[in-house]
């Protein structure tokens, strides 16, 4: 792996342009000089500028501090962490009891909306940059509608409707306008990813590997849809079926053998692989925005000394989901360290640690002391996969010959068997609930991929919700009696409380209801 991944990269934030380019990827420099208005003048502008809008899924407010908080909230884990208040705002989180000035919430709201100021400015001032290859254009516009589509599809599952900004507002008063309707930021999310589909190339190579491609936007296409038909329009199922199956046929993309490769820093970016967030080892620091991941530290066993700082022991697997892995299923090794499980130094895992109640940490992100920086991993976080295509067409289908067979093969791969070659493990027709079985499947599959609290509130009013889910996974936890603190959650839980600083700053805004 290389260490600079795309190109250097050029930092715009809010109205002003912030530049610079060395060895790191997106490393910050700032210059006083350089404004929006003399900058996007070549071709190199436009590609730095589009680097920039990248960049804020390396940092606390999406992949590195915020996305994890998603599976505290639901059946996968618990916040973990030390006694009193570390990690109080994951805590606040898994208890439900979340206040308007919860940090996480803060930090993905101000995040995205960075994210997609920054595509905004793309989209607005590249087209008119004169002298510039065709085709780079077209990509880098392509890339900013991809990058704007994804943070507002996490921004409004997360909150519900949220601002819609398809421009960079002029001036201070532009910014305060109120909140949009999901419905119409869920079609606005759809025209930006079938426009980029167009614009995007199938692959890259070289420096430029890791970027949004054609199948990065058809997948998330297809996730939006099925996002959509989950909650009640059936009309997006075949659609979600279709664009799901367009990535399985015809993007190259196949299933790994083995489904460790997935979460390797030396196979990264690679044959099932549609979007990754790009990480890299970078600067010797304690740093939440730095081009590497914390994950490595945050989720490393606590006080194992596996970790260039011993490990934090935060995120931890719940019970009921370890005993949840059917007998065989080789998913588990790679996800969860469980008690008894050898280190890389030769030491055990311990029954019970600070944190760990019961004995289980997350491995999945796990890479030790490989690199030597502090808070500073150089391994990739996918955002999509290939399996993930499998499973909506599964979820779009139903129990039929195709949709059958697309989740066997997800299924096969996880019990190390040829995943075209029929199975004692296959689901069959005669499956009593196949939805249920393929939000199980999601379950395991994308378990510390950060889906399962949208999985369980995208079907909100069945008994695969939200609410009855939680509610007896809290009541299961409160059984045994460990001092773990799970909430229940109420209607109010099914998106999050808009930040009080937002609403302090922008009288357009209303808060979600019950905050």
């Amino acid at each position: 792996m290389t260490i600079s991944k795309f190109t250097c990269g050029a930092f715009l934030l809010s109205l002003g342009l912030l530049t610079g380019c060395g060895e790191k990827f997106l490393e910050e420099t700032p210059s006083d000089q350089v404004t929006d208005v003399n900058f996007y003048q070549t071709q190199q502008d436009a590609i730095q500028a589009t680097t920039a809008a990248y960049s804020e899924l390396t940092k606390e407010g999406q992949y590195n501090l915020s996305m994890w908080a998603f599976d505290i909230m639901a059946d996968i884990s618990v916040t973990g962490g030390d006694d009193g208040n570390d990690g109080i705002e994951y805590k606040q989180l898994e208890a439900f009891n979340i206040p308007t000035t919860n940090i996480v919430a803060n930090r993905l709201w101000g995040g995205s909306f960075i994210g997609i100021q920054r595509a905004n400015l793309v989209l607005q001032k590249v087209p008119d940059i004169a002298n510039m290859d065709p085709d780079i254009k077209k990509r880098c516009l392509g890339e900013a509608q991809f990058l704007r589509a994804k943070y507002y599809f996490d921004l409004v599952r997360a909150y519900g409707d949220v601002p819609l900004f398809t421009a960079p507002p002029a001036n201070q008063a532009a910014v305060s306008i109120p909140r949009t309707p999901a419905a119409e930021v869920y079609k606005q999310i759809e025209q930006d990813l079938i426009a980029a589909i167009d614009n995007l190339p199938p692959s890259y190579s070289g420096a430029d590997l890791g970027r949004a491609t054609k199948w990065a936007a058809t997948g998330l296409l297809a996730k939006v849809y099925i996002t959509e038909a989950s909650q009640g329009d059936a009309s997006k199922k075949p659609l979600a079926a279709q664009r799901a199956r367009e990535v399985i046929n015809n993007s190259g993309k196949t299933l790994r053998t083995n489904y460790g490769d997935n979460f390797k820093v030396a196979t990264e970016n690679g044959a099932e692989s549609l979007f990754e967030v790009q990480y890299v080892n970078g600067r010797n620091e304690y740093e939440r925005n730095n081009v590497g991941s914390a994950m490595n530290e945050f989720f490393g066993p606590r006080g194992a000394n596996q970790t260039p700082g011993s490990g934090y022991g935060f995120n931890i697997p719940e019970p009921d989901f370890v005993n949840g892995y059917e007998e065989g299923d080789q998913r588990k090794a790679v996800t969860i360290w469980v008690p008894g499980d050898t280190y890389p130094d030769g030491g055990k895992q311990s029954a019970r640690a600070t944190g760990s109640p019961f004995g289980y940490n997350c491995k999945k992100w796990f890479v030790g002391k490989v690199n030597t920086n502090i808070w500073d991993s150089g391994l990739n976080v996918p955002v999509l996969r290939l399996a993930e295509m499998y499973l909506i067409v599964a979820e779009a289908l139903g129990p039929n010959t195709e949709g059958l067979e697309a989740i066997n093969k997800v299924r096969r791969r996880a019990f190390g068997l040829p995943i075209n070659t029929p199975s004692a493990r296959d689901l069959t027709s005669a499956t009593a609930d196949f939805t249920a079985a393929v939000l199980r499947e999601r379950k395991y599959e994308l378990a510390f991929e950060f889906d399962r609290w949208f999985d369980l509130k995208r079907y909100h009013g069945t008994q695969y919700g939200l609410i009855p889910v939680m509610t007896a996974q809290a009541n299961y936890l409160r059984s045994l009696n460990l001092g773990i603190v799970r909430g229940i959650p109420t209607e109010k839980n099914l998106v999050l409380p808009i930040p009080q600083s937002e609403l302090d700053a922008n009288s357009g805004l209303v808060q979600n209801p019950g905050y």
